[in-house]
């Protein structure tokens, strides 16, 4: 097996993962697609059914059927399922037929919603229910940028995400021509499948009206707080420490099949006083930042995330990316039970001084 974690991984099984957003779901049956699986989809009187999407009579997709009610009536013979997944009723053998043990629905181990999204694990999942703290919070308005389905890697996405040293070159027309090259030292701490990174720094704060109007500098200090939760589930906060307020990004990864991702972004920002006008803005600037970045992730030749720490060149600047290599390493190994250079790992993890929580 390949040392490298591609989109279909058997280990990414045992793992949360968003299928879709809540919005995405409704009352009629949908199909969305994770790790080479189809599933369909649809919301009840009292929650999200979810279920994969083959009839167990002649395996028809089920989502070409129909709802009645809060159950899902096959399109090819009509069987009927109630929102548990058990047979409810077969038209071809009548009302008092005795139905079939087998005739049931296939489900994953695990549904949630939480923050505006549909989470799935397959199989019984290691990692926690990821969660945005700040969807909970009534000062902070949101805003989705569309979905983006790509030729990418969820690792190599997720690594990306992390990545600060980029920013000069893949964001310079964006703004990443305001940011230092040099990577400031910065903490990461790490708690099981998640782990935490943060750093302040100066930059231009183009955004601040109060720049405008000649009553703040241009550059300001912000905080920037990396949150991670395995495996393709990312936060970043930003605080802006002298102009008040804070703007969340969610960058939420769906490894559709072997060489394609569904991209679900969403920002939390509690520093627009509730202008449509400006979120608008603000959506559009990160859907231009996430072009720059697609540039070049949708170009990798090798559409795998590399797992054993020989295979790439890191140093002090990689802290967070090489951690989330140690994360879905481990996810790996207590999965499949197959090495994938753990020791590797852990010297060139001491190396960077990665604590953990």
């Amino acid at each position: 097996m390949s040392s490298g974690l591609g989109n279909t991984h058997p280990a990414l099984r045992h793992a949360w993962h968003p299928l879709c957003r809540s919005s995405e779901v409704t009352s009629s049956p949908q199909r969305f697609t994770l790790l080479n699986e189809h599933y369909v989809v649809y919301r009840t009187s009292t929650k999200i059914a979810v279920f994969l999407d083959r009839c167990p009579h002649r395996r028809a997709p089920l989502s070409l059927g129909s709802c009645e009610g809060d159950a899902l009536r096959c399109a090819y013979h009509g069987w009927l399922f109630g929102d548990d997944g058990r047979c409810r009723e077969i038209p071809a053998l009548g009302t008092e037929a005795r139905l079939p043990p087998r005739a049931h629905l296939d489900a994953p181990a695990g549904v949630a919603e939480s923050h505006g999204m549909v989470f799935v694990a397959p199989e019984e999942p290691l990692t926690p229910l990821p969660d945005v703290t700040v969807a909970r919070d009534p000062r902070f308005q949101k805003g989705d940028l569309p979905v983006v389905e790509v030729r990418a890697s969820a690792g190599l996405l997720a690594d990306n995400f992390l990545d600060v040293a980029h920013f000069p070159f893949v964001h310079a027309a964006t703004f990443g021509a305001d940011e230092a090259r040099e990577v400031p030292p910065y903490d990461v701490v790490r708690d099981g499948y998640r782990f935490r990174a943060s750093y302040e720094h100066e930059f231009a704060n183009r955004e601040d009206p109060e720049v405008l109007a000649g009553r703040r500098p241009l550059q300001q200090r912000r905080r920037l707080t990396y949150r991670y939760c395995a495996p393709f589930h990312l936060e970043l906060a930003i605080e802006f420490l002298d102009a008040g307020g804070t703007n969340v990004i969610g960058f939420f990864l769906t490894p559709v099949s072997d060489d394609t991702v569904r991209i679900h972004t969403t920002l939390w920002r509690d520093d627009l006083g509730g202008s449509d006008a400006r979120m608008a803005d603000a959506v559009a600037f990160e859907v231009a930042i996430l072009e720059e970045d697609l540039r070049v992730q949708s170009r990798y030749d090798v559409l795998e995330l590399p797992l054993e720490a020989t295979a790439e060149v890191h140093t002090r600047a990689d802290k967070t990316t090489l951690l989330l290599r140690r994360v879905l390493a481990d996810l790996v190994a207590h999965t499949t039970h197959v090495d994938v250079g753990t020791e590797s790992l852990d010297s060139v993890e001491e190396l960077v001084d990665v604590p953990r929580g």
